[in-house]
């Protein structure tokens, strides 16, 4: 042990470690200073920001692109509108999930092979935006929470992750125990299987949780009325939103002058709502990190 610990580094050892760093470095700049420049954009003033002046610091430290956030009442509005979305749609997709990948990770269930089967041509094979839209619209959840919850409730992905982290975790000599002691298949997973699978119901939670959370498609698609958009369709309106409603017609320089700052203001409210958006992201997930690579580490180990 000791002469590893003073094993002589070599000139290529040195040099591949430098290369590795300098690699890894640019990388991380280039992953991080969007980032960082949406951080200080939001707190800049908007016309040092629309003037390309905000590069390296805030210039002009404001919050009035935060402050027009929160007077905007359906940004605030889709805010807790995504926080309901995300809370009942994770919830109904754990309660969907978990049964559904212990189930098909049974051995002695006959049906396990032809249902895998049937869920994993889902992966490749849809039915279309279309077909999907008849089918929303004939249940009667066209402009309600349950067309943004209910079509994606078994993420087939997920469902294989469970399944494999309960074939390699939940040994079968454990349920053959517990059928001695009179326990039925219901009771040994409300009572055994669920509380030694906190691991994979974190990993469930943030993978389903950040989907809901930035999924705006499914909306555009099924819901008209803007009282029930999500947070991430008011983001996609103001980003859309390229010019102030306006007259086109000649304007005096007091006229153009508010143009540009409310132009330029809402540039700025746009960096303002992507903070705010990231933040129940990022709340979250140190809870969770935790599990994160070994949720990772089971769905690419066997599928």
């Amino acid at each position: 042990m000791e002469s590893a610990k003073h094993l002589k580094r070599t000139r290529s050892d040195v040099v591949y470690d430098a290369v590795i760093f300098v690699i890894l470095t640019i990388i991380f700049l280039l992953v991080a200073y969007p980032l960082y420049f949406v951080i200080i954009s939001s707190f800049s003033d908007p016309v040092a920001v629309a003037g390309g002046k905000v590069v390296l610091y805030p210039v002009g430290f404001t919050l009035d692109g935060y402050n027009e956030v929160f007077k905007a009442k359906t940004v605030m509005r889709g805010f807790f509108n995504s926080l309901l979305y995300t809370a009942v749609g994770v919830s109904i997709n754990l309660a969907v999930t978990l049964p559904t990948s212990y189930a098909l990770s049974r051995k002695d269930f006959p049906l396990n092979k032809p249902i895998t089967l049937f869920y994993i041509v889902t992966m490749f094979v849809g039915g279309g935006m279309m077909p999907t839209y008849l089918v929303v619209r004939d249940t009667g959840l066209l402009n309600t929470m349950w067309a943004l919850v209910l079509p994606g409730a078994l993420g087939v992905y997920n469902m294989i992750v469970g399944r494999t982290f309960f074939t390699t975790n939940i040994p079968s000599e454990l349920m053959e125990a517990a059928k001695l002691d009179g326990c039925g298949n219901t009771k040994f997973f409300f009572h055994i299987v669920l509380p030694l699978s906190g691991a994979i119901t974190a990993i469930l939670f943030l993978y389903y949780g950040v989907g809901h959370w930035n999924s705006y498609f499914s909306a555009l698609l099924y819901v008209s009325d803007r009282t029930k958009w999500p947070l991430q369709m008011e983001l996609r309106n103001i980003l859309l939103q390229n010019s102030v409603n306006m007259s086109k017609t000649v304007m005096t320089e007091e006229q153009l002058a508010e143009k540009e700052r409310l132009e330029a203001l809402k540039e700025m409210m746009k960096y303002s709502l992507i903070i705010i958006s990231s933040i129940p992201v990022l709340i979250i997930y140190p809870f969770v990190q935790k599990h994160f690579v070994k949720g990772v580490m089971i769905g690419s180990v066997k599928g």
